[in-house]
């Protein structure tokens, strides 16, 4: 039972590279177009009932105590930066990580990131946003890489990701806390979360669960805010993966059947909360997550009234290549614009 759950989050919460095209295009920005929001639907009957603690709510009014932020061994010194190992507290846990900081007094502004999906047994700390946190802090950032509970050295509850990414997203929360209460180079007033794929949805996810926290967010090729989408996309009509879907209709129900817990569990519900402006940077060639699942957020978030710009690239795949750089230096225009 216990790999089957590890299975169903790794697969609803999906967010693993693909190989990506190499045009020669500049991205195409878009701005959204209002939408209608949401609508509320009452559970038919003998819905599963929806889990309390696994809700996007259950992160509302939680108390958030990252802090003890600790450097750890140095990892890398180039002529502009350094990157060290790291650990903080949040949650009653100890969560790893990987910190970059530019070289000079500082202070300077920071991002926290949120990685995508590697399967834990796979990962080490740092990776899946490594070329983010190098470049970041070559222009001058913080850049704070989240190792997930239960990934690289981090303490771990029950199985990674089993809760659908709610305790992700509180420990990325935590890490802006730590960041703010750390003695290093960082200017407490010029905060943003960058995330990719599943770390995009990751980040969606801590700017509803807590308004205000930073000033600005970024995501490439985030997965869809309605995870309904994420099981109709990679369960649903798959004769391979029939076990699985069966696994997680028994654990939370389908979307059909118990939309009210999918609702609790998807970011777009909850976008009137959203007070950040959001850079959201999508391929129209991404076999992974689909590029219509961007344009409906940047709709949704737009409609809720949120200042979010969607900024498509041409040809561009899941991973990001070609278009790697342009997309690095078009995301920090809009923090540089931001974090004024």
């Amino acid at each position: 039972m216990k790999r089957l759950v590890a299975s169903l989050a790794c697969l609803v919460l999906l967010g693993a590279a693909t190989g990506c095209t190499r045009p020669d295009e500049r991205p195409v920005e878009v701005t959204p177009n209002p939408a209608p929001s949401p609508t509320e639907q009452g559970s038919p009957s003998g819905s599963v009932a929806p889990s309390s603690t696994v809700s996007l709510p259950s992160l509302f009014d939680k108390e958030y105590d990252g802090g003890r932020l600790r450097l750890g061994k140095e990892v890398e010194h180039t002529a502009t930066q350094r990157q060290y190992d790291i650990t903080y507290r949040g949650d009653g846990l100890t969560i790893s990580g990987r910190i970059a900081v530019p070289e000079g007094p500082g202070p300077f502004p920071a991002v926290v990131l949120a990685h995508g999906f590697i399967d834990p047994g796979d990962y080490t700390t740092g990776q899946g946003m490594t070329r983010e946190r190098e470049w970041f802090a070559d222009h001058g950032y913080v850049a704070l890489h989240v190792d997930y509970r239960g990934y690289g050295s981090s303490d771990g509850r029950g199985i990674p990701g089993a809760d659908l990414g709610i305790g992700y997203a509180t420990d990325v929360i935590n890490a802006v806390l730590a960041l703010r209460a750390w003695d290093g180079p960082v200017d407490d007033d010029r905060v943003a979360l960058v995330g990719r794929s599943l770390g995009g949805g990751v980040v969606l996810d801590a700017l509803v669960a807590d308004p205000g926290l930073t000033d600005a967010a970024v995501v490439w090729a985030p997965v869809s805010s309605d995870l309904g989408d994420l099981y109709r996309h990679f369960l649903a009509g798959d004769p391979g993966r029939a076990d699985l879907r069966d696994g997680i209709d028994l654990l939370y129900g389908s979307p059909r059947d118990n939309p009210d817990f999918w609702r609790g569990i998807s970011p777009r519900t909850y976008f009137d909360r959203v007070t950040e402006p959001v850079l959201i940077n999508h391929g129209t060639a991404d076999e992974t997550c689909p590029l219509r699942w961007s344009r409906e957020t940047a709709r949704l978030l737009h409609e809720a009234g949120d200042r979010a710009t969607l900024a498509v690239y041409p040809g561009e795949g899941h991973s990001f290549g070609a278009r790697f750089d342009s997309s690095m230096e078009r995301s920090e225009r809009f923090l540089a614009d931001q974090l004024r």
